[in-house]
């Protein structure tokens, strides 16, 4: 019996409330909260009559950390479930912090403005003493630890899909399957096809900073950084095929490292089509990726936001986009003296995902995690205080509600590895 705030309500967020809609014996009550607050009345008009859970909307500048103290303190929910853009989670915190309610997101921080002095000062420090040069990492989010300890919150970071269900994996993986875990490398496949000649499965913003971003992996204690997209592999994913993938930088390698000094190297990979490299490449070559503002017929607009609002919305590609996505880690390690190797994966069908919540698989893999992350600190079976990435926590009660929420996994053992 649980009152939920939700922050945002684009796609990732309307699969969330959907799915917080269907566990209603849980959340009782949920505020969804909005710039667009229409957005936010459309959804709830769609949900009437089909749950038992209560429905309130309200409008909210998420970089305004006043206003939002104002609307937690008007809701008093139990907690706040961050879904809007990772350039805002900070000021999400803080406002928890103030208001003395628990946090909950998908993806770690990021800055809007990447040419700020302040927050280039520190970047910059990090590149020379970290070794790697993506602008997303933990460190921003990790410092509020000691708060939310002192304050008896709890903080939960990165309950995506990866982030978020692939570091449960790796978790679930090392309390049942191994003693000592030694490589992981965790793979996402989206084997879909919406028909467009470009278009990206989420936040063009978000999804085109982190795929041109240099590439990085942990290996032997430290980072090692690559050009963007230098280390390219193919891999027979089932129930999609062979696909081509590429060796990006993601969060959730920094939280593993950290949380698992024994694992002596960590890769991320992700699948892309050439049509998708070649635009994206195009693109980049003529600076429609930058986010330093510039000057157009007496106004400053920033490149990519432009370009945000040529492409599709990723919200629309639900009904034309048909195939199944394949997310999962291999493991290698030692269980009882002997070496061992498994492959955890879910796959998700598009349009399966679309018949149930009118969504494609992306925005689903993404928004069912952040329900079972919500889920798991409001029910009491994660609760430790303080900020925490998914793999800190029992992996047992996510694992089950993965299955019972429509992204069941396996396990296969020997799988093919990656080279």
């Amino acid at each position: 019996m649980a009152k939920l705030l939700v922050i945002g309500c684009g796609g990732v967020a309307q699969v969330a409330i959907q799915k917080c809609c269907q566990n209603d014996g849980l959340f009782t009550e949920l505020v969804l909260a909005s710039r667009t607050k229409a957005k936010c009345d459309a959804l709830k008009e769609k949900l009437a009559g089909k749950t038992k859970t209560v429905i309130s909307t309200a409008e909210v500048d998420a970089d305004n950390v006043a206003a939002l103290c104002v609307l937690i303190r008007d809701v008093r929910p139990d907690a706040v479930l961050n879904l809007a853009l990772p350039y805002q989670d900070l000021s999400v915190m803080e406002a928890c912090l103030e208001c003395g309610v628990d946090y909950i997101d998908t993806a770690n921080y990021e800055p809007e403005n990447t040419d700020d002095p302040a927050w280039r000062e520190i970047y910059e420090k990090r590149c020379k003493e970290l070794g790697f040069s993506a602008y997303f990492d933990y460190s921003w989010q990790w410092a509020y630890d000691e708060r939310f300890r002192k304050a008896g919150l709890t903080g939960l970071l990165g309950t995506g899909f990866d982030p978020g269900v692939t570091s449960v994996f790796v978790a679930y993986a090392k309390k049942h399957y191994f003693d000592e875990i030694h490589t992981i490398d965790i793979l996402d496949c989206n084997g879909g096809d919406h028909g467009y000649p470009f278009a990206t499965n989420f936040n063009p913003e978000v999804n085109l900073r982190e795929v041109s971003a240099p590439g990085s992996y942990w290996e032997d204690g430290h980072w090692i950084e690559i050009p963007a997209m230098s280390i390219h592999r193919e891999y027979d994913f089932p129930q999609v095929g062979r696909k081509d993938m590429y060796l990006l930088h993601h969060e959730e390698i920094e939280a593993l490292a950290r949380n698992l000094p024994e694992v002596k190297r960590i890769r991320f990979f992700m699948t892309f089509s050439q049509s998708y490299l070649t635009h994206m490449k195009c693109l980049e070559n003529v600076g429609m990726l930058s986010t330093t503002p510039v000057e157009f017929n007496g106004q400053q607009i920033v490149p990519i936001q432009f370009l945000k609002t040529l492409l599709p919305d990723p919200a629309s590609l639900g009904p034309r986009t048909v195939g199944k996505t394949n997310i999962g880690c291999i493991i290698t390690g030692v269980k009882d003296g002997k070496e061992k190797t498994i492959y955890i994966y879910n796959v998700c069908d598009h349009q399966e995902c679309y018949k149930e919540l009118g969504c494609q698989a992306v925005a689903y893999t993404t928004g069912v995690p952040a329900m079972i992350g919500a889920a798991m600190v409001l029910s009491g079976q994660w609760s430790k205080k303080g900020v925490y990435t998914t793999d800190e926590f029992d992996p047992d009660p996510y694992m089950q509600m993965l299955n019972e929420y429509g992204l069941p996994w396996v396990v296969e053992e020997n799988p093919e590895t990656v080279a």
